[in-house]
């Protein structure tokens, strides 16, 4: 079972370098962090989460470095849900440079559901599930 995908593009900025000339490997986590929250609110999730009492918090990351991206690149994450378990989600994320559609970088995300009161694992309930499998594309 696999979402629906959301693609963010963006240009690289000075910032997102590091002293090797290149994009230092901690903005791809924040840029995987970023993605998947534009996702959530795009399909509307987030509103009816905090609804539901309920957060996500990240198990794990994993993210495999291709090719470098440098300050002024334009790069397009396109990210998606690729499973979902009880309590869980895996999110994957494919990094690419738009003007030669290279892969950059590729990634995945382990999220876990909260109860926002307690703190304990709560199981992710379907209709939080369906907004993000309704067979279309978005970009932003």
């Amino acid at each position: 079972m696999t979402s629906n995908q959301f693609s963010w593009t963006f240009t690289v900025g000075r910032e997102s370098i590091d002293v090797n000339g290149h994009v230092n490997n901690v903005e791809y986590v924040r840029w995987m962090q970023e993605v998947a929250m534009r996702h959530t609110t795009n399909v509307g999730a987030d509103i009816r989460t905090a609804a539901a009492g309920l957060i996500w918090v990240v198990r794990s990351h994993e993210i495999e470095y291709r090719l470098p991206a440098h300050e002024g690149d334009e790069v397009r994450i396109t990210t998606w849900i690729e499973s979902v378990e009880r309590v869980s989600s895996c999110r994957r994320y494919d990094f690419r440079r738009t003007k030669d559609d290279a892969v950059i970088a590729s990634g995945k995300t382990k999220w876990v559901c909260l109860n926002r009161k307690t703190g304990r694992p709560a199981a992710i309930p379907e209709h939080l599930i369906a907004m993000y499998f309704d067979d279309s594309t978005t970009d932003q």
